[in-house]
């Protein structure tokens, strides 16, 4: 039975530019949005607020859920349930040290993304970024955390 791994991702768009990390992955030089893995304990929107500040170190507040994907089988063999949502971005710490497989950070156009697509971790990044700019707005109250049973 496969099991997809649950992902968070943040799109920061200021002035037209899509805040983006670059980083390692499997030894390339990827881009993406600053996204992770939802850890033991964290609720999903915890998830966004902590890989956008360990990532980028910016602050951030989710505003919105843009959607919700499902990669069934990444290149690496991965399934991956990956919930991407709008954020505004309050405050950045340029002394905050980022991941350590972390390179750098960038503010990139739609098109420049596109211009760089070979190298965008998945094609999730601009499935985000496309329906950031076509008006998709979920309301956060869509996201339900249960209690334990």
């Amino acid at each position: 039975m496969v099991r997809p791994e649950l992902t968070v991702a943040a799109v920061i768009e200021q002035d037209g530019r899509y805040l983006m990390i670059e980083e390692y992955v499997s030894g390339q030089r990827v881009l993406n949005q600053p996204a992770g893995h939802v850890e033991p304990g964290e609720t999903i929107l915890d998830a966004v607020v902590r890989e956008t500040w360990e990532e980028a170190a910016w602050q951030v507040t989710p505003e919105a859920l843009l959607g919700v994907y499902y990669w069934p089988e990444t290149s690496r063999g991965d399934c991956i349930l990956r919930c991407a949502f709008s954020a505004r971005a309050e405050r950045h710490d340029a002394e905050q040290p980022l991941d350590d497989t972390i390179i750098t950070t960038h503010w990139l156009t739609r098109e420049e993304l596109h211009g760089r697509r070979e190298q965008l971790r998945s094609p999730l990044v601009l499935a985000a970024i496309d329906a950031l700019r076509a008006g998709v707005r979920l309301p956060l109250s869509t996201i339900q955390h249960m209690p334990h049973a």
